[in-house]
């Protein structure tokens, strides 16, 4: 089996790990990152060979792009507090805990490259956390709280590893500097990211096409990054800025195609890339196995311990922060998404696994520094450092559905439903003050806007048949069932005429082109 082989087998693992994770009840990277545990022993299998420094670079924008599409600038706002206290307070914390636990019982293991092993263990990565939240069916406000955690605790930990690690091979530090460096990757970042995101949002307008539109969401993120990384700024706050910024400003309403031909064109992206994130990491265990070399018992003791340090400082982190962010949101006139029992609480602090980052930051930790010397003890960082995603990605992964479960933690549907129906009426509303405002300027027959009015209470029931009960309209159960006998009838009329323009396809003289794009019409025709 070659390299190509190799990448066609984790992508046909990614797209078959989602429906057997769904049936079993596990997340589907767990299940990725066990077959790559499982080809990383085979003897036939090739070892992976991704320079460290590109691992990065390839994976993290995507996935980066993908998650902000689900979430919102005014979420993160909303829940600043939180994530401050666990993107950027416990990234800290984690990080020096971890650094004094491996100081101590690793002989001879300097302080600046055990910051850096606490560093690059230090942030739950967001891939595994929002994949893991989106399939257990978790309260929206912890599934926010886990996005914004994971989405920006890589950027306090990666400007922190790069610092001590600097200090490493540099031989200096100075906490000054490593404070100045941390700011102005930031302003660096956010600037990269403000200008590249207005500047798609104008492109975009520019293209017009839809496939085009689409192609260039999949370069931004990979130019945001790069152009950040080039100018000494971080690539993760750079992408997210981005991605936030054309999440905002750069929808259309009424481009209907985009969205729709955008949407499924993401989910496909995230779900191939985060299977062969996820497979790699598996994959590259063989690294960690080769560092032992016969002291298996020794460095499987260190990974352990500092796996432990991770786990319990990420409790007793959360157990004060989450009572004092009650406190506070008590005082505030907002809502604010906080975990609302002991419960919430046990599930967030199981869903700090580590993945794609680490092992990156891991993998490219230099050989050797400035004055020619080995980086000092790479290899027992290394294996500690794979030690501690194992236990935490592949443990707290496969045990968290269970956990999950038994505490009875899950997403409280009801209030989606209102909030549903909420949406509905809103939609529904804002389609008559519509019809409203075309009867003041155009004068309209009786029967049509009466058929029109109809119309714009359907648009609402679509969305939430549910909707009629708030409405109380007249004969609200005969127009539902008429309505749903319209669609029924007008589905089928669609599938005869997609049936008859797909036939068509294959007649002599047919043009391809066309076809498909009378096609695409009546696709867009029958989601509507």
């Amino acid at each position: 089996m070659d390299q190509l082989a190799l990448l066609f087998v984790l992508l046909l693992g990614a797209v078959v790990s989602v429906p057997v994770g769904d049936r079993l009840g596990l997340p589907s990277p767990v299940l990725m990152t066990l077959l790559g545990v499982v080809l990383a022993l085979l003897t036939f299998v090739p070892n992976v060979e991704i320079p460290p420094d590109l691992i990065l670079p390839l994976l993290l924008p995507p996935l980066l792009y993908a998650a902000v599409r689900r979430t919102s600038w005014r979420q993160f706002t909303a829940n600043k507090r939180p994530i401050f206290l666990l993107a950027v307070a416990l990234v800290f914390v984690t990080m020096f805990c971890v650094a004094g636990v491996a100081h101590a019982i690793v002989p001879g293991l300097p302080i600046a490259a055990a910051l850096a092993l606490g560093a690059l263990v230090a942030p739950p990565d967001p891939v595994a956390a929002t994949a893991v939240a989106g399939q257990l069916g978790l309260p929206r406000r912890l599934v926010s709280i886990l996005e914004g955690e994971g989405l920006f605790n890589d950027v306090t930990a990666i400007v922190l590893y790069h610092v001590a690690i600097a200090a490493v091979v540099s031989g200096t530090f100075s906490p000054w500097g490593a404070g100045l460096d941390l700011v102005l990757s930031a302003v660096v970042a956010v600037a990269v990211g403000l200008a590249l995101g207005w500047g798609a949002n104008k492109l975009m307008d520019l293209l017009g096409d839809a496939t085009l539109q689409i192609g260039l969401t999949l370069l931004v993120p990979y130019a945001s990054y790069v152009l950040a990384e080039e100018l000494h700024g971080s690539g993760v706050l750079a992408v997210l800025t981005t991605a936030l910024f054309i999440s905002e400003y750069a929808t259309d309403a009424d481009d209907v195609m985009t969205r729709l031909a955008g949407h499924t064109f993401w989910d496909i992206v995230d779900t191939l890339v985060t299977g062969v994130a996820f497979g790699l990491i598996g994959l590259e265990l063989h690294n960690a196995v080769r560092t032992a070399s016969g002291r298996w018992g020794e460095m499987l003791g260190w990974a352990l311990a500092i796996a432990g340090v991770v786990v319990l400082v990420r409790l007793l982190w959360l157990l004060p922060a989450t009572w004092l962010t009650k406190r506070l949101h008590a005082r505030r006139d907002y809502d604010e998404d906080i975990p609302m029992s002991w419960r919430e609480t046990v599930v967030m602090w199981w869903s700090g696994m580590r993945g794609v980052a680490s092992v990156a930051l891991a993998l490219a930790i230099p050989l050797r520094t400035d004055d020619g010397s080995p980086f000092p003890d790479r290899d027992e960082i290394v294996f500690i450092a794979f030690g501690v995603i194992m236990v935490t990605l592949v443990l707290q992964g496969l045990t968290l559905p269970w956990l999950v479960k038994r505490l009875g933690v899950q997403a409280d549907t009801e209030r989606e439903k209102e909030f549903e129906k909420a949406l509905a009426v809103r939609a529904a509303k804002a389609a008559k003050r519509r019809l409203r405002e075309i009867e003041s300027v155009e004068e309209l027959p009786d029967e049509l806007s009466e058929r029109m009015l109809r119309r714009a209470f359907e648009i609402g029931v679509r969305i939430s048949p549910e909707m009629g009960e708030e409405e109380r309209l007249e004969a609200h159960e005969k127009r539902v069932r008429r309505l749903q006998r319209v669609r029924r009838i007008e589905g089928e009329l669609l599938s005869a005429a997609r049936h008859e323009v797909l036939a068509a396809r294959s007649e002599p003289g047919a043009d391809p082109e066309v076809v498909d794009r009378v096609l695409r019409q009546l696709d867009v025709r029958s989601l509507r």
